[in-house]
């Protein structure tokens, strides 16, 4: 015989989940006849209804055949309140209003279901039903209880973990217990646990998706007497964050398809009919969160566009799903075939509401960042409200990775408590890193690929995870996401900011078991960081690389946005567990603006001195790039105005008119590199573009002078490479840079806002070659 034994229906009132309580839904919307009818459908041989504290469910199919009552009970410990649930299996309506005086007291109430002989088992048992569950209380109900239950709506890990926990009990671990509690089991080999299966369904969609079998039983009597006998069998479909949310989503949708009378319009609207098929328990009969949306922005609709109004969230919504059913019918067929297939209706439903958020994030972020660029400040609160909304639509995703990610933390406790084991991955950290630079050609970038080898070169579980939209050859410790949506920069050639997957990103970090967040950017991947670390609540720690409030001035020329980037800034970084900053510099600015010191932390950064020598002098500039200037003036970095470029230009003007023996070469390529070559037209100067490896060590170790006249860099690795390359260096005294320079000694520190400073310190070391020389050569030793 296969029996569900834990199977909920519309009297199960009282939701457990937020969200459920937010739009004032009930924890189930199935009727009782609904749950027989899909039962025995899917092979079930007996069924029961086991609602929280009411058997009304149960009674309301009592007189059909291969029915039985049960109830889910509350009980709580009353020396602290913690609740647990216990399922009361084939009773009595006089049994259940005994149950209900009792309750409240979990030690009465086993006294009472052992006396009076009613089958019972502790539903759940790792699940913190109102979060006060510890070790203790555990150790309490295996002295209570002799059947424990694998939960389907559990995850697949959580029962593993549970079921061999239970498996290895010993006499001797009772009597320990017993001793500790003092608690006497009153039923016979306490540490022989008979374990049941059930699905814990609340929208029809998972029936039967676990349930416990028991071989030669004709009875109900007989089904439980097998279990008390050892020998029952637990059948399952895993469970995942992905089954969870699609069963919210269903009990939503049912409650609103119920509550509008939804149903007369199945058949005349395609939207409905897809609902209908992903969220229905019985698909073309009677169910959402999404319906609603739907009914009310088409209300809406017309009014809002004859005035001409920017489309609302609710626009956006339904223009998306009509064009996704459209343009992917395997969505909509998907839907249609997947009723009987466990599995198959949640991965559908995720692949829609992935597709669907990451049309409407993509084009919500475009609005934000066209608002950002024009400077429209109204405006850019006005698409974080309405970007807010969207939460709606993917909370039940957002409650679900969380709930499972809890029940992981659990899963590796108590067995390591127990010591049987220490848990799926309890002591392993696995480190994801987030980044939108890790192909880009700067010094965060290179940082990033030596963190990646040398967590491989030591074993280390680190994944870089970004997003780009070229193909890249696969690389071992990176994981690249494509885009959802790609912002160019107008201001900002050749820079382009990427929308991430957030759907596909959070799933990714729960399926690989990632417990730690770095993140290396307050950018759209550095938010994706944020919100999966707060989802699955995991330590998060971010990486200050690039001063972002400066670089919005200059993009924009309105101190108005700087100080709105600083806020920002200030909140992103407010929510890191820690701060890393590349320099003194960086710390003090973050810890001026109000960050806590305590939160802020240095992080270690080199260069490898072999890859940059003096020892690669040869002659390249001349050989390559026909320079024959006894100095060679050597500028690296992105080519653009944030970088104070416009001051090197004046300062070399000055310089070249002074002396025809000076030659500026620009290594790199950027947004001001066209305006910059046409403004040092007739100069003694050299554009190389970007180079990388043995060509732009040749280079730095071919030039005279290294000059650096930002103002912006938090670190400046150009700056390292240069003094490891054997060559003076010039930088000015704001920003990282002015750290990796020994003032007098390998360099030249100067103010950053003018020329004339620039021009003074070049002119120094371009006509002093002993000085040049003796600086190059300490600033090796320096590196």
């Amino acid at each position: 015989m296969n029996i569900d034994l834990h199977v909920h229906s519309r009297f199960s009132k009282r939701p457990s989940q937020w969200i459920l309580q937010k739009i004032d839904c009930p924890e189930s919307f199935t009727q009782p006849l609904q749950v027989y009818r899909i039962a025995k459908k899917r092979g079930m041989s007996l069924v029961t209804v086991s609602d929280h504290n009411t058997i009304d469910g149960a009674l309301e199919i009592a007189h059909l055949p291969d029915v039985f009552i049960s109830e889910e009970i509350t009980a709580h410990f009353p020396e602290d309140g913690c609740k647990v649930h216990i399922l009361a299996l084939d009773i009595t309506e006089a049994e259940h209003r005994e149950i209900a005086k009792i309750r409240k007291n979990i030690y009465h109430l086993a006294a009472y279901l052992n006396l009076a002989g009613i089958f019972h088992v502790l539903a759940h048992p790792l699940y913190a039903v109102n979060d006060r569950l510890t070790i203790d209380h555990f150790e309490r109900m295996l002295l209570l209880f002799k059947n424990f239950e694998l939960n389907g709506a559990r995850s697949d890990a959580q029962n593993r973990s549970l079921e061999t926990l239970l498996r290895a009990l010993t006499p001797v671990d009772i009597d320990r217990l017993a001793d500790k509690h003092g608690i006497a089991p009153e039923f016979e080999a306490p540490w022989r646990k008979n374990i049941v299966g059930g699905s814990d369904d609340h929208s029809g969609l998972n029936i039967a998706r676990t349930y416990t079998r028991v071989t030669n039983a004709a009875t109900v009597r007989e089904f439980l007497d097998g279990i008390r006998g050892g020998k029952s069998e637990v059948v399952s479909h895993a469970s995942t964050p992905q089954t969870m949310a699609h069963n919210l989503y269903g009990i939503a949708y049912q409650f609103y398809r119920s509550k509008f009378n939804l149903s007369r319009h199945v058949s005349k609207d395609r939207l409905l009919q897809f609902l209908d098929n992903s969220l229905n328990c019985e698909a073309g009969a009677e169910n959402g969160l999404i319906s609603r949306i739907h009914f009310f922005f088409n209300y809406r609709r017309q009014s809002r566009t004859r005035h001409g109004m920017p489309d609302t969230l609710m626009d956006l919504v339904r223009r998306e799903t009509d064009k996704l059913l459209r343009d992917y019918p395997d969505i909509m067929m998907g839907a249609r075939e997947a009723g009987a297939i466990f599995g198959s209706r949640e991965k559908n439903w995720f692949d829609f509401v992935n597709r669907l958020s990451n049309a409407v994030l993509s084009s919500t972020a475009k609005r934000l960042f066209d608002h950002f660029s024009g400077a429209n400040v109204f405006n850019i609160f006005g698409t974080l409200g309405s970007a807010g909304g969207l939460y709606s639509l993917l909370a039940p995703y957002f409650v679900a990775f969380s709930q499972f990610t809890k029940d992981r933390g659990v899963n590796r406790s108590i067995p390591a408590h127990f010591g049987k084991g220490a848990g799926e991955g309890a002591h392993e950290v696995w480190v994801a890193h987030f980044t939108d630079t890790f192909y880009d050609v700067n010094g965060v970038a290179q940082t990033l690929q030596q963190q990646v080898a040398a967590a491989l070169r030591n074993d280390k579980h680190l994944t870089v995870i970004t997003c780009h939209d070229n193909d890249h050859d696969p690389v071992h410790g990176v994981r690249n996401f494509n885009p959802i949506g790609v912002y160019d920069i107008p201001e900002y050639p050749g820079q382009k900011i990427y929308y991430p997957p957030f759907l596909e990103m959070l799933n990714y970090c729960y399926e690989t078991g990632i417990t730690h967040i770095q993140a290396a950017t307050p950018g759209p991947i550095g938010l994706a960081a944020l919100a999966i670390a707060n989802i699955l609540k995991l330590p998060i720690n971010g990486t200050y690389h690039t001063a972002f409030p400066q670089y919005a001035h200059y993009l924009t020329g309105d101190p108005m946005i700087e100080e709105l980037t600083w806020r920002y800034m200030l909140w992103y970084y407010d929510h890191m567990d820690q701060i890393y900053v590349s320099s003194k510099n960086s710390a003090d600015e973050l810890a001026g603006k109000g960050i806590r010191r305590e939160k802020i932390r240095m992080i270690p950064r080199g260069i490898n001195t072999n890859s940059f020598h003096p020892a690669k002098r040869n002659g390249l500039m001349k050989k390559r790039y026909g320079i024959t200037a006894a100095v060679k003036i050597l500028y690296v970095g992105r080519v653009s105005r944030e970088k104070n470029l416009p001051i090197l230009v004046e300062a070399f003007k000055w310089l070249s008119r002074m002396s025809a023996d000076m030659h500026l070469v620009v290594v790199g390529n950027g947004p001001y590199f066209e305006e910059m070559r046409e403004t040092l037209s007739g100069y003694p100067c050299t554009f190389t573009g970007y180079l990388s490896g043995e060509a732009l060590a040749q280079i730095y170790a071919s030039g005279d002078l290294f000059v650096f006249p930002s103002t912006t860099d938090t670190f400046g690795n150009v700056v390292l490479e240069a003094q490891a390359s054997g060559l003076p260096v010039i930088v000015t005294d704001q920003g990282g840079p002015i750290e990796n320079v020994v003032a007098g000694i390998t360099g030249l520190v100067v103010p950053g806002d003018e020329p004339e400073p620039l021009f003074n310190a070049m002119r120094m070391l371009a006509c002093d070659e002993v000085l040049r020389h003796r600086m190059g050569a300490a600033a090796r030793n320096y590196m």
